[in-house]
């Protein structure tokens, strides 16, 4: 018996990373799933095939969450084939790395759009839609330990992790009285293709390893277990809480 049997599980930024760690253990936990994403086809395509492999229904969806129209349109093509939606995870996300005073606005305004505004209009459609069906749900943003620290290259990265981290206390708040909880989970350092770049030297990966109480960076599956958690119903009186899923690392900063 999975934690998730028999729901139905949204994901968006589901093709890699965090997104398609979450989305493989959800079918593992007996849920169905639709991913969204904006990059490789095959890599969507695949993390589809695991999904049926396991048993379960599984779709992939492309699309920029950026783009408000997104959000509906996921929404509502994903319950369609999966008959109603239980929880979303609200993942996608991107970090393009710049040095503060010559970051172009377009590059503040992108990362905005797609990390803040983005799961804004993600959290609002799956809400309206779980609010129609009357039985309550369970919504997981992907914010950041960056929502609590500064980075000298994120500070059009930071506000927006600050601002997931802040949209689901506050929706948690609105929701509550429709049995929807929002929660969110503030990974470390992840090792995905979000930051492959700049951790591809070997040198820099171990220095901030050793920064980490647990002793090393965190891998996608390390947060699918805590989102699979706030997504059941053994976290059935959770709700408005920031998981901290970074190895120890917060901690040792203070």
């Amino acid at each position: 018996m999975g934690l998730l049997d028999g729901k139905a599980v949204l994901i968006t930024g589901g093709s890699t990373g965090i997104g398609r760690a979450a989305a493989i253990e959800a079918a593992r936990q007996g849920a169905d799933v639709a991913i969204n994403y904006l990059g490789n086809d095959d890599a969507a395509h695949s993390c589809v095939a695991e999904i049926k492999a396991l048993g379960r229904r599984g779709l992939a969806l492309k699309g920029d969450v950026g783009e408000r129209g997104t959000a509906e349109s996921f929404v509502e093509t994903a319950v369609g084939a999966l008959g109603r939606v239980d929880t979303l995870v609200s993942n996608a996300g991107i970090c393009p790395f710049h040095s503060f005073l010559d970051m172009p606005a377009e590059t503040f305004e992108r990362t905005m759009r797609v990390n803040l505004h983005g799961a804004y209009y993600m959290v609002q459609a799956a809400a309206n839609r779980m609010v129609e069906q009357g039985q309550g749900g369970s919504i997981v943003a992907v914010s950041s330990i960056s929502a609590l620290v500064g980075g000298e290259f994120q500070t059009h990265y930071t506000p927006t992790k600050a601002g997931v981290h802040s949209l689901m206390q506050s929706a948690a708040i609105a929701l509550g009285r429709h049995g929807i909880r929002c929660n969110s989970v503030l990974p470390g350092t992840i090792l995905t293709e979000i930051n492959r770049e700049d951790l591809a030297d070997a040198e820099k990966r171990d220095r901030m390893a050793a920064r980490v109480p647990l002793g090393r960076l965190g891998e996608p599956e390390d947060l699918a277990g805590p989102i699979m958690f706030l997504a059941s119903d053994m976290a059935r009186y959770v709700t408005g809480a920031a998981l901290l899923v970074d190895g120890g690392a917060f901690v040792n900063l203070q």
